[in-house]
């Protein structure tokens, strides 16, 4: 596999996807004061049901994605922090809406904490419209959908 490729990830790929999620989400636990919820999901589940797209090899990028009736949720997307500039992101992103179109779906969601300010720069470049802001228990989040043609 060479870096440009984006594949399933298999039960193999579990401790990279937990390692590649944790270093790319540990940088704002300080600032947001509390654990992302990427670093606590269930990497093997997800794995399992066929969520968890990786590149890299080793890996340095995934997507967590989960399909619903009218949309492509963008559950997760992680950047080992070694890989940053490298265009990974970019490429993960094109995936997800190439993955939505295969799967028949017009629309793709996610939403990123409201201190992730970063992510806020990235997704409108990338087509993402802001759709509303709304606190999820203790996390304070933006919500944003990206129409695909």
């Amino acid at each position: 596999m060479t870096d440009e490729e984006i594949r399933p990830a298999v039960a193999a790929d579990v401790p990279a996807v937990k390692a590649v999620t944790d270093a790319a989400y540990s940088p704002y636990i300080p600032r947001i004061g509390l654990v992302p919820q990427p670093m606590r999901a269930h990497h093997e589940a997800n794995v399992a049901a066929g969520k968890v797209f990786v590149t890299g090899d080793p890996v340095l990028g995934l997507v967590v994605v989960e399909a619903h009736e009218d949309h492509l949720f963008l559950d997760s997307i992680a950047v080992h922090p070694d890989a940053h500039g490298r265009g990974v992101g970019r490429r993960l992103l094109h995936f997800v809406d190439a993955h939505a179109r295969a799967l028949g779906l017009r629309e793709v969601r996610l939403y990123t904490n409201v201190l992730m300010w970063e992510n806020q720069r990235i997704y409108p470049r990338y087509g993402y419209e802001l759709v509303e802001r709304r606190t999820d228990g203790p996390y304070d989040r933006v919500h944003y959908r990206k129409r695909l043609s």
